[in-house]
């Protein structure tokens, strides 16, 4: 059940970095980071709805992975232009 999170995980990451267009300069380890943390955060703003897989929903989980990619490469760029 474990490696099965850690899947479905990396995939909502790397379905984040697409949209947000981080993905590719992330990796696999920060993209299953961010879609176990999204969907930590997704899930506890929008709710437990839509369809599920490892017991994530997925849309709120997308939602908050995307969320979460997009302020953590707010940071980085800005640690980026000294």
């Amino acid at each position: 059940m474990f490696l099965w999170a850690l899947i479905v995980g990396a995939l909502i990451g790397a379905i984040a970095g697409a949209i947000t267009s981080k993905g590719h300069s992330m990796g696999w380890i920060a993209n299953i980071i961010a879609g176990l943390l999204g969907s930590v955060v997704g899930e506890a703003i929008l709710g437990h709805w839509g369809p599920q897989l490892a017991g994530m929903a997925l849309i709120p989980s997308i939602i908050g992975a995307v969320i979460l990619v997009a302020i953590v490469s707010l940071i980085a760029g800005r640690s980026d232009h000294h």
